[in-house]
């Protein structure tokens, strides 16, 4: 057991005792460091032995219902587990769709159809306003979900405040059925570096939280992320979150104009990571975006990438670095989507939505009038 840690928040101790009752009920993991420490934790944590003693944990989390551990045999890298999850939120048949909404596989067949393809689409007149009108309604459904960000509070109230706010606007959730994905957006506490899947666990004191939003409005798609803090974190947090966000921003101001080559902006990233002693994941990139989700250019955040294409006026995509507090390998979760550090360490992310023009970048999804303020620094004043 010296390889486990307590699993009461904010404590880093050796985790000495497991709970009884968890061993009873086969669950894995629920180590603590004193009796002191367990009791402390205990309202939060018999909410397990309730999920276990429902039978819920031996259903699949894939298919809806499951949880508390559905993968028996799976070795988690860091504290983090599965909880369960809500079933599918449905959209009103009267707002505009992707075509890979009522796919059965959730294929996004027209981005399919350009894999490989190099080609970086200079939008018109009329296709730049559509995608302004797209990353504000994203912008302001992101900033729904930043409102009920708390201790207590589970990431599948985030989603649902997230859906909602989305079709109010008559907007349709783009992750939802993207490739099967089950939500209406990405909630990644503390170890997830991406892709987390919204869930019954409530979000406890010391967390972090990304939470990332794309609404697809009339035809075209806005894409943004930010990572805010649950209640009050620790300083290493604060310093990682913060450094992250230091990341997006120098690469928007140092490399976003025209003439730029897209490789470039990993080299910015990864030399203001380092300076503090992070690693960049490079699993993930960003991402052209406009009518469809994901196509060219891709956007590589670390240094020495080998990334196609010069920024040209009329490009529209994302950068979105997920800097971690350890090495920069990632594993993913059996669910095929939670994307967690290989060492259980903590990683943040931030995104936005830009677009090259003559005299250099405009920031589609920022805070309007708070352009380069996000919200973890009013979390911190």
């Amino acid at each position: 057991m010296e390889d486990r840690m307590c699993e009461s928040p904010g404590c880093e101790k050796p985790g000495k005792l497991q709970c009884p009752t968890c061993i009873k009920l086969s669950i894995q993991g629920s180590f603590f460091c004193t009796q002191e420490c367990f009791k402390a934790n205990w309202e939060l944590h018999k909410n397990l032995h309730k999920l276990a003693k429902s039978d819920v944990a031996s259903q699949s989390s894939k298919k809806g219902a499951g949880l508390f551990n559905p993968w028996p045999s799976y070795r988690f890298t860091g504290r983090l587990r599965p909880a369960a999850q809500s079933a599918k939120r449905e959209v009103p048949a009267h707002i505009g769709r992707p075509d890979y909404a009522d796919h059965p596989e959730g294929y996004p067949l027209s981005e399919m159809k350009l894999k490989g393809n190099t080609y970086i689409r200079q939008l018109d007149h009329d296709e730049i306003e559509s995608m302004r009108v797209a990353c504000k309604l994203g912008r302001e459904v992101l900033d729904e979900a930043a409102k009920v960000i708390a201790p207590g509070v589970t990431t599948d109230e985030i989603d649902r405040v997230v859906h909602e706010a989305s079709i109010d606007r008559d907007c349709y959730p783009s992750p939802l059925n993207y490739y099967q994905f089950p939500k209406s957006c990405c909630t990644s506490v503390n170890e997830v570096i991406c892709h987390g899947i919204p869930d019954m666990r409530p979000l406890q004191n010391g967390d972090i939280c990304n939470v990332d939003v794309t609404v697809y409005h009339r035809g075209f798609h806005g894409d943004l992320n930010e990572t805010l803090f649950v209640g009050e974190v620790s300083e290493k947090a604060k310093n990682l979150v913060t450094n992250t966000w230091e990341c997006l921003e120098k690469a928007i101001v140092e490399c976003v104009k025209p003439g730029t080559k897209y490789r470039e902006v990993g080299n910015v990233i990864q030399k203001h990571a380092s300076s503090g002693g992070y690693s960049v994941v490079r699993s993930y990139c960003g991402h052209g975006i406009h009518r469809l989700f994901h196509c060219a250019p891709n956007v590589p955040h670390y240094a020495k990438n080998k990334a196609v294409g010069v920024m040209k006026p009329g490009h529209c995509f994302t950068i979105e670095p997920m800097i971690s507090e350890g090495v920069w390998g990632d594993t993913t979760w059996p669910d095929n989507w939670t994307s967690v550090t290989q060492d259980g360490k903590l990683s943040a992310q931030f995104e936005q939505t830009m677009l090259v023009t003559e005299g250099g970048v405009e920031l589609l999804t920022g805070r309007p009038g708070k352009l380069y303020t996000p919200y973890f620094m009013e979390q911190n004043s």
